[in-house]
């Protein structure tokens, strides 16, 4: 079985990559760990955690989203609602909640959702953006809860992922033949290695 070890990064997109770094590195508080870019592209990179980062495309003609709340029902094309980025505690909300009013961002009540606590608000690029602090001691991970009154026929066959629904792999790809084609990393591990060499 495959060993996932969290979400590498959300691709966005922004037609503003200095409001964005703005948002998400200074007012938000994650590094900006990557950017890439040539004349009409940006790549940029945020760190969530350890593992974890928000990246953003930045091309020429985007503009922002319009507004929509976040879990309010749409009808056609769609494939997004909102993000949720896991935070500590309560007080990580509340000083996220203190921050962006005093920046004069628009910011919802905390709102108990019983196995989290949220905040709600957009980033500049107009993307729903929830903040949510797990309650600790309603442990989703070790008790799943089904609470829905008419659960899909798929959902009631449980949590854990069931095996046989698939098809079996039958030829892996042989170990000579794994290549992986070069994209835009050279420039970024020659600054990674140059940045390593001044710390020796």
């Amino acid at each position: 079985m495959v060993q996932y070890t969290g979400v590498n990064h959300l691709a966005m997109v922004t037609g503003d990559m200095d409001a964005t770094v703005r948002f998400w590195r200074d007012l938000l508080g994650m590094r900006l760990v990557v950017g890439l870019g040539h004349p009409g592209y940006r790549h940029y990179f945020f760190e969530l955690t350890g593992q974890d980062m928000i990246a953003f495309f930045e091309w020429d003609g985007v503009e922002p989203l319009p507004e929509k709340d976040h879990g309010v029902p749409v009808r056609g094309p769609v494939a997004f609602d909102h993000l949720s980025l896991g935070v500590a505690s309560d007080e990580d909300l509340w000083q996220l909640k203190d921050r962006m009013e005093a920046a004069g961002i628009w910011v919802s009540e905390v709102v108990d959702h019983g196995f989290i606590r949220s905040i709600y608000a957009f980033d500049p690029n107009g993307i729903p953006i929830e903040f949510s602090a797990a309650e600790p001691n309603v442990d989703i991970r070790r008790y799943p809860a089904m609470t829905d009154l008419q659960p899909t026929k798929t959902a009631q066959e449980g949590a854990n992922p069931v095996a046989g629904v698939w098809p079996e792999v039958k030829s892996p790809t042989p170990q000579d033949e794994r290549v992986a084609y070069e994209g835009e990393g050279a420039a970024v591990i020659a600054e990674v290695k140059r940045r390593m060499a001044e710390e020796e």
